[in-house]
């Protein structure tokens, strides 16, 4: 049989060199593309880092701003000296609170990233704990991620009596060495804090004339207090500090961001728009539904919150809690049918209109918090607060914040005949002289020396002499009921026998005054006790006093004490609504306030009564100050009424105008709801109104509301 051969197959060979090659080139090619992957992935990471301490830089700032404010107010509490109360004010402290509130520490279990074995451990989630370059979990040391920007000690460095350099505002004066100096440790507000020369560069008028506020820049936020930009009356308090949150770490600052200064300022800022209360207020028409009629607003509106209604005309609008606005609404000319404050408006309004949107709210800016000081009804009273002492800042809380404990002069009905009639008979009077609080206690029954008419005020003993300047007064000369009497003299007088002889032989005698007092007790025609308040008397008063002049005596309060140290059991405290139980202040002889050179303010938490024409009278213009200037004044009152016992025909105002009321109320404050001193609606048609801003310090009051402004700025990267 016959086998067949298997048919032969080509010849061949296998090139172990390019087995070689062919395997060099596949894994060169497979190790470049892994290397690639690599560097895309650490790439990637190095972008996330940054992305995640971007996020967490932000949170962290966010929440210095929310707690700087309320550690800065209570630093100027009383007892916040003490150490157990001081320590969780500092900077330190604020800083280590911010990383806990921005959720910038810890993110996952200490026993989780323990089981990760890794040492070298980065978080790379903005909400990871940040650690120490060791990898252990433990609260790293602040003071690594905060410094005092200039490379000064510290973890702030405070804008006072010297220059940090180009890129930080103007610096502010203090002459106290301690509080200059508290100043790094403890965010301090202090009126010991004024601008001096160092900041002249940045302010708008002589600082020497207005050290206390001035004229600056509004800085470029979106909440509209003032246009972003311009000129308005404000101090400016700051503190620099530079950010490195990874910089506790050795690793991770060539990954993460690397530092940057800060510029934290809380703006003082005197209330000074057209309306600026921190309250719920009802504008463009009355309770009854009428339009307002005769009225101009100027310049922008602050509320907390706002209803704006019928057609009304507002050039901007800036809110805490918002705003509700009428169909018939312009704000900027805008007609805002909707929210205004929804999504894309602002973007769109800035593309066709311009930069600035005319409505705000104070929340819309992330590194910025408007707080307006509203105490309400005890912003009146200054017999509700206890003194405070022991404060870090020389300037306390009560003080800076109520107005009644702000005025040079006080004004208290201390005694009344009885439980049942609360006609006063007793008053105390206090005024600055040399600067200390002096007291006079008034009777109105009995006279101070024995025999002698009330009215009457000791002076000075026998043989002794009182300039009395140009004031006009009655004198009495003597002593146990025998007294000679002069009128109407001014001057130099010397008690002595040679002058009024001697009403009473071998007894040492008294000199006494009866001024033209520039107050006394009066009543209503329908029979309401009232104190009445005559201003232009009190120049030729407090000179006849030797007290202080009107430059330093500038404002009064008038308070009833209820006190049981200083007051009567047979007094209350006045309700606020006022009721027709409570005493009434009426205010005449007003009309010419040009004897205050720095003007005059009122502040009582009982019913005003405007008795007479107020403050119509100009005078000289500060120097660089334009148009006709007025003496500023301020009132603030529980309520106030227009007329006494006859209601006016027409009330005209002039100025700005605030309220006490809290934002959260349930019904809103109608500004221009006012009465007649009988009681009854004033009609609109017989109110004419012209609200304007201030735009000048010298338009300040001796007493105003107060807002801050906290603001967090980054230094520019040109100035690094």
């Amino acid at each position: 049989m016959k086998i067949p051969l298997p048919r032969r197959q080509p010849t061949g060979y296998v090139s172990l060199l390019m087995v070689i090659v062919m395997s060099m080139t596949l894994l060169l090619l497979m190790i470049g593309a892994y290397r690639r992957a690599t560097t895309a992935q650490a790439f990637q990471s190095s972008v996330q880092l940054r992305v995640d301490y971007s996020e967490k830089e932000e949170a962290v700032l966010r929440a210095i701003v929310a707690l700087t404010p309320n550690r800065a107010m209570r630093a100027m509490q009383g007892q916040s000296a003490v150490t157990a109360a001081s320590n969780p004010l500092r900077w330190e402290a604020i800083f280590n609170d911010a990383l806990a509130l921005a959720n910038a520490r810890q993110s996952i279990p200490n026993a989780v990233a323990a089981s990760l074995d890794n040492a070298a451990l980065v978080g790379a989630n903005a909400g990871d704990e940040v650690r120490a370059k060791d990898g252990n979990s433990a609260p790293v040391n602040v003071s690594l991620m905060f410094k005092a920007a200039g490379g000064e000690a510290g973890m702030v460095a405070a804008g006072l009596n010297r220059t940090l350099g180009a890129g930080y505002p103007v610096p502010l004066a203090c002459g106290n060495v301690a509080e200059t100096a508290a100043n790094a440790t403890w965010p301090i507000i202090s009126s010991l804090k004024t601008y001096g020369t160092l900041a002249q560069a940045g302010v708008g008028l002589p600082v020497a004339t207005y050290p206390n506020f001035n004229v600056i820049t509004y800085p470029n936020i979106n909440f509209g207090y003032a246009r972003p930009g311009q000129p308005f009356v404000a101090k400016r308090n700051w503190w620099a500090f530079g950010l490195e949150l990874a910089g506790h770490d050795a690793v991770l600052p060539d990954k993460a961001r690397k530092k940057r200064d800060f510029v934290l300022s809380i703006y003082e800022i005197p209330s000074q728009l057209s309306i600026s209360a921190a309250s719920f207020m009802a504008l463009g028409q009355h309770a009854s539904g009428s339009e307002w009629e005769g009225i101009t607003v100027a310049g922008g509106v602050f509320l907390g919150r706002a209803a704006v209604e019928g057609e009304t005309a507002l050039t901007a609008l800036a809110t805490r809690r918002g705003a509700a606005l009428s169909s018939g609404t312009t704000v900027g000319g805008q007609n805002f049918t909707g929210d205004p404050l929804m999504p894309g408006l602002r973007e769109a309004y800035h593309l066709t209109q311009g930069e600035f949107f005319p409505v705000s709210l104070a929340s819309e800016s992330g590194r910025a918090a408007f707080i307006p000081i509203n105490r309400g009804g005890d912003f009146l009273d200054r017999l509700a607060h206890p003194p405070e002492a022991n404060a870090l800042s020389s300037t306390t809380w009560n003080n800076y914040s109520v107005g009644a404990l702000q005025c040079a002069m006080q004004l208290d009905v201390t005694q009344v005949v009885s439980a049942t009639n609360k006609t006063p008979t007793a008053l105390r009077f206090t005024y600055l002289k040399d600067g200390a609080r002096q007291t006079k206690n008034l009777s109105l029954t009995v006279g101070e020396g024995t025999g002698l008419p009330a009215g009457y005020i000791k002076v000075c003993n026998e043989n002794e002499s009182y300039n009395f300047g140009t004031a006009v007064v009655d004198l009495a000369y003597g002593i146990n009921g025998i007294y000679a009497y002069q009128t109407g003299m001014t001057g130099i007088i010397r008690f002595d026998n040679a002058r009024f002889g001697d009403p009473l032989v071998g007894t040492f005698k008294a000199g006494y005054f009866k001024p033209s007092y520039p107050f006394e007790v009066t009543s209503l025609d329908s029979g309401k006790v009232c104190l009445a308040v005559y201003p232009q008397r009190f120049k030729a008063f407090l000179t006849a006093l030797g007290a202080d002049s009107t430059a330093v005596n500038h404002s009064l309060v008038v308070n009833v004490d209820y006190t049981a140290a200083t007051g009567s059991v047979n007094l209350s405290k006045p309700s606020i609504p006022c009721t027709d139980l409570d005493y009434g202040v009426i205010l005449q002889e007003c009309n010419d306030l040009t004897s205050f050179p720095k003007g005059f303010s009122l502040v009582t938490n009982l019913r005003l009564y405007y008795g007479d024409n107020f403050n119509q009278v100009a005078t000289a213009a500060p120097a660089g100050y334009t148009g006709t200037y007025y003496p500023p004044c301020s009132i603030f009152a529980a309520e106030k009424r227009y007329g006494v016992n006859v209601d006016p025909l027409v009330v005209n105002m002039d100025g700005q105008m605030g309220s006490l009321i809290a934002e959260d109320a349930t019904t809103p404050s109608r500004p221009l709801d006012i009465k007649y001193g009988s009681g009854s609606d004033i009609p609109a048609g017989r109110l004419q109104v012209n609200l304007r801003p201030i735009t000048h310090p010298a338009d300040l009051p001796p007493i105003s509301m107060m807002n801050w402004l906290v603001l967090l700025e980054e230094r520019k990267s040109q100035y690094y």
